[in-house]
């Protein structure tokens, strides 16, 4: 993250903000920043996404390929993330200097997706055992304002969303070699379903009191954040193996459901406190899954691509 120098009054001040539950920006300790979110704008790639949070500026792009799958998984795709930390986003990521926190946050999104459950791999294979599809996810970071891990699941969960994939026939060749037949038409193409894809809340603690989406000035004034991994689902399964959180979140069950945390920082949290801050993360990520569907359905019917009319022999 961005360094932020802070004088002592200055901390002071947002603590005292946080506690009041009045920010220096105004919100409440559940609201989030203004936000902007494009699709589409990488013409080289099968999806990609810009999400703009205040300060915060991430660019996804989304790059695919047929591969083999893993033995141990014959009927499952693959998906890969790389993050890069641009020079211009700030001085600190000179170099390698943004190398720990490139891993830091493709550590994240790997465990978030490594459950069937958040991600389906299935819809990814072509032929089990032979071929599959391999999701390229690469995130750059621009602009770094504070509550990257957030912008970062949100920005990859549009990007996806506006993949699209050819179409792929196969045909059964002699010896059983099977043979490929990728479509060439932009329009016979299928989409990636991003209906459990999940979503990173971070929960940042200042003072006694948690909150959502952070500034770089409140990162500063934090000494541990936990990062909350929420998927949805329609129905209301098991909890993982979270079983001591079931009397927590038994009610988010029905369409929200914890699918990994970890924790930032260098301090600690009671366990109350963490019981809290997981609640809070899948009330939250609930809303933000909802919000951004909507976000995503809307900017599609409004300027995505429209199926050119046939007419006579092109019927």
């Amino acid at each position: 993250m961005a360094y932020v120098a802070l004088s002592e009054a200055e901390k002071t001040f947002i603590l005292h903000g946080v506690e009041e539950d009045f920010r220096c920006d105004g919100r409440s300790r559940r609201d989030y920043r203004p936000m902007e979110l494009e699709t589409g704008l990488v013409s080289n790639a099968s999806g990609s996404a810009r999400l703009r949070l205040a300060n915060t500026d991430i660019l996804v792009g989304v790059k695919t390929e047929i591969d083999v799958p893993n033995p141990l998984t014959p009927e499952f795709g693959k998906l890969e993330f790389f993050v890069d930390c641009s020079a211009n986003a700030t001085p600190e990521f000179e170099g390698r200097g943004g190398s720990d926190l490139a891993q830091e946050l493709i550590l994240s999104l790997q465990k978030a997706y490594e459950s069937s459950l958040a991600f389906d791999y299935r819809t990814l294979c072509l032929i089990p055992g032979q071929q599959c599809w391999k999701l390229y996810i690469d995130i750059l970071i621009l602009e770094c304002g504070g509550n990257l891990h957030d912008a970062v699941s949100l920005a990859a969960k549009a990007a996806l969303y506006n993949t699209k994939l050819p179409r792929v026939t196969a045909t059964l060749l002699d010896a059983g070699v099977t043979d490929l037949i990728i479509s060439d038409n932009p329009y016979d193409c299928t989409r990636v379903g991003i209906d459990a894809v999940p979503l990173l809340v971070t929960v940042c603690k200042i003072g006694d009191y948690c909150l959502v989406d952070p500034s770089a000035e409140e990162e500063v004034c934090s000494t541990v954040s936990m990062v909350v991994a929420v998927s949805m689902r329609n129905n209301t399964g098991r909890c993982g193996g979270y079983k001591m959180l079931r009397p927590f979140i038994t009610k988010f069950l029905s369409t929200a459901y914890l699918s990994g945390t970890h924790m930032t920082g260098g301090g600690s949290m009671h366990r109350e406190t963490m019981l809290n801050c997981i609640q809070l993360g899948l009330s939250i990520g609930e809303q933000l899954n909802s919000l951004l569907v909507k976000m995503l359905k809307a900017e599609e019917q409004r300027v995505g691509p429209k199926r050119p009319k046939t007419v006579g022999f092109l019927k």
